[in-house]
């Protein structure tokens, strides 16, 4: 009997072999895939980069180590230990700006929120006009909020045109001096970042709404579930990822809320307009008590931390579930 020759193929694992490893050679001696990036490249990450660390995390950084100071700007600072966090404890006007600062969050994120996405729902379909209105909602975020608070300062002036709106359908009982009556000069100045936020909420949503698939609407639609169940279990679930930006968003600008308080009332009448930004200003710049501000900025960024990890981590666990 003739003997059987070897085939060729079974050199192919050793020669795969061999040019796997030459090539691992190659990737070594030149340096891998990041030898490959363009120097232009690196140049547009690491100068942003260089400019973020310099401009944001630098100065955080140095914001918490003055916070276990007492330091007037001049001279050098001494620690003093948790001092600073001690005072806040038992500080009327930080417990006040800090239940301020959770009516803000409930209030400012609330009513931004429902009133933007039911703004977006509105007009989320082709009609004329559509686009005009959408322009004007969306014309306050435009403006600076120091002129946002210049412009409702004269809305609610007495006999301005509040009252005199008021007076016109015969309300004249609610006629009062909104930003100077402790009662309602928070939430007059709360309607006034509402009116200028809600607007940037709808563009969010009304770009969430877009990516939506109709087909599941429309199929739940001949199923027999009416508008709201449509909406809310067929459009809102689809809307995940616009709801965690749209959370993150509202919260942090909830908590550093400073130029439109500070344009309306700058914390007054007697603090009752204090939030913990304009209480961190008051405290670090005209009082120059640099380490008591410094340990407010710390307080309002462990809350908006702990606000979006927790949210976060919620939204996590119902993605798995």
């Amino acid at each position: 009997m003739t003997p059987v020759q070897a085939t060729p193929v079974k050199q192919a694992p050793a020669r795969t072999a061999s040019r796997t490893r030459s090539t691992a050679g190659r990737d070594r001696r030149g340096g891998g895939p990041l030898r490959r990036v363009p120097l232009l490249v690196w140049v547009f990450l690491l100068v942003p980069l260089a400019v973020e660390l310099f401009w944001v995390f630098w100065p955080a950084m140095n914001s918490f180590s003055l916070s276990f100071t007492n330091w007037k700007g001049v001279g050098a600072a001494r620690p003093v230990g948790l001092e600073n966090y001690q005072r806040l404890v038992s500080d009327p006007i930080f417990l006040t700006a800090l239940r301020n600062n959770v009516i803000w969050v409930i209030g400012f994120g609330g009513l931004s929120v429902v009133g933007g996405l039911a703004l977006a729902v509105a007009l989320n379909r082709p009609g004329r006009g559509v686009g005009f209105y959408r322009s004007a909602i969306y014309l306050p975020m435009v403006i600076s909020l120091a002129v946002t608070g210049l412009f409702w300062r004269v809305m609610y002036q007495p006999d301005g045109p509040i009252d005199a709106g008021l007076g016109a359908l015969g309300l004249d009982w609610l006629q009062r001096q909104w930003l100077a009556d402790p009662d309602t000069a928070l939430y007059a100045v709360l309607i006034a970042a509402v009116w200028r936020q809600v607007g940037y909420i709808m563009v969010l949503y009304l770009a969430g709404l877009k990516g939506t698939d109709p087909t599941l609407e429309e199929a739940a639609a001949v199923d027999g579930a009416n508008a709201w169940q449509r909406f809310w279990r067929i459009v809102m679930p689809q809307l995940r990822g616009v709801n965690t930006v749209v959370f993150a968003v509202t919260v942090i600008d909830s908590l550093r809320t400073f130029d439109i308080v500070w344009a309306m009332t700058r914390g007054g009448p007697y603090n009752t307009t204090q939030l913990l930004s304009t209480y961190m200003f008051q405290q670090g710049f005209t009082l120059v008590n640099l380490g008591y501000g410094s340990a407010i900025a710390v307080v309002i960024f462990l809350l908006a931390i702990a606000f979006i990890i927790t949210y976060l981590a919620r939204q996590a666990r119902a993605e798995e579930n």
